[in-house]
């Protein structure tokens, strides 16, 4: 069949597709260890508050039915996004209101939407691009452009730190914020290397952001106030050209789709347009049972002493397994700030990240190659093709199994 310009650019095989193949696949072979998605752990207590809550809208006649029998508005949850308003300027004194915040079907959305209003074909011909500061970053970004080369992308600083970690910092003497350039994106926790962006350069990014015009997007779906998936000193930011992208998903509820956009009215009212083309409305469920905790801010108090702990010492477990696993290869971990991954560096790999990736695979094993998470770096860095992600939210003893597969398997590719 033959596809317009629009069908040929979605329907390649891009790594996100790979990505989220591989989660359905594993869900289908009983016995895959999946360390490749970003599945969050399925943590009993948090379950349990969404399942006492789903309860309670099961016997309330008025709020099931109108959960499932009535459109929201384009902008989301009314409700819901008054409460949040509410939250961020008691937590934080941010001056927002509704009219600031927008759902969307999944942060996936928010990030097409977002770089398409933002970049692309301007209405005076000319073309701009989204700058990423600091790559290796989020894969989910590399193919949501409506045009092509919409990314201008800058290789990190590499700090070696004690316990064979490292750390990416952002290069602050090459960056440069060319009039081509529509927007500054980062992820804090960055999506896959954990890495936690200091104080500092996110301050800077800000100010150069603010100095030239244009917005700074801060992916921030595993930061505070939730989920809270960050294991050092961070505070969260919003001024009037910051856009703040958060979600549910890593509280627990990735299968409801919820992306929240905190922004400028004028970014809102975009979204809410797009929003209503594109889907009429988002779906009311995410908010619908996020609701209760966010109005009591239950919702911070359960990720400070229940999530964040959860992760942090799956981090840290996972990291001593990696060390004890592969004492005789030259390889390192990125310091684990966040998020619910591992980013692993074998130096001088001598196969490239994708072999081992499909030597995995054959083996049980999913991971994710470490190539796919440049977006836009258009450099033949051979870093690139020496990293992986793992997700080490996954049972305990499936992640220490799938650690002593993934050392077998790299040990054999030394020849070690």
């Amino acid at each position: 069949m033959l596809f317009s310009k629009f069908g040929q650019k979605f329907t390649n095989q891009t790594g996100v597709l790979q990505l989220m193949d591989d989660l359905g696949e594993a869900a289908q072979r009983p016995g895959m260890i999946m360390l490749g998605g970003g599945n969050p752990s399925h943590i009993p207590t948090v379950q349990e508050h969404f399942r006492g809550r789903m309860l309670r809208l099961l016997d309330s006649e008025h709020d099931f039915e109108t959960l499932i029998g009535n459109y929201d508005a384009p902008a989301g949850n009314h409700t819901f996004r008054h409460a949040l308003a509410d939250l961020l300027r008691q937590q934080y004194g941010w001056p927002i209101g509704p009219e600031n915040i927008a759902l969307t079907t999944g942060s996936q959305t928010a990030f097409l939407l977002l770089f398409n209003l933002l970049a692309g074909e301007m209405p005076d011909g000319r073309r701009r691009k989204i700058l990423l500061p600091l790559a290796p970053e989020y894969i989910g970004y590399e193919d949501v452009g409506l045009a092509d080369d919409l990314f201008v992308t800058y290789k990190p600083d590499i700090e070696f730190l004690p316990n064979r970690e490292f750390k990416y910092r952002v290069d602050f003497e090459a960056l440069q914020v060319t009039d081509e350039i529509g927007a500054i994106c980062v992820s804090r926790p960055t999506n896959p290397t954990g890495n936690v962006l200091t104080s500092n350069e996110m301050s800077q990014l800000s100010q150069l952001a603010q100095q030239h015009g244009i917005p700074f997007i801060v992916d921030n779906a595993y930061g505070l106030p939730f989920p809270n998936i960050i294991f050092t000193e961070a505070e969260p930011t919003w001024e009037p050209h910051i856009i703040l992208c958060m979600s549910l998903s890593k509280l627990g509820l990735p299968g409801l789709r919820t992306g929240i956009v905190i922004a400028n009215t004028a970014v809102i009212r975009a979204l809410t347009s797009l929003n209503a083309v594109m889907s009429l409305a988002p779906s009311s469920v995410g908010a619908a049972l996020a609701l209760d905790m966010v109005r009591s801010g239950e919702i911070i108090t359960l990720s400070r002493e229940v999530i964040r702990p959860h992760y942090h010492q799956r981090a840290l477990q996972t990291a001593a397994w990696l060390r004890q696993a592969l004492p005789d290869v030259d390889f390192h971990i990125h310091k684990p700030e966040g998020a619910i991954f591992l980013w692993l560096w074998f130096r001088n790999l001598p196969i490239p990240c994708q072999t081992l990736y499909e030597r995995l695979k054959a083996r049980g094993l999913l991971v994710v190659p470490g190539h796919h998470f440049f977006p836009g770096l258009t450099d033949a860095w051979p870093h690139r093709h020496e990293c992986i992600r793992m997700n080490y939210a996954q049972p305990a003893e499936a992640v220490q199994r799938g650690v002593q597969i993934l050392a077998e398997e790299v040990r054999r590719a030394y020849g070690v």
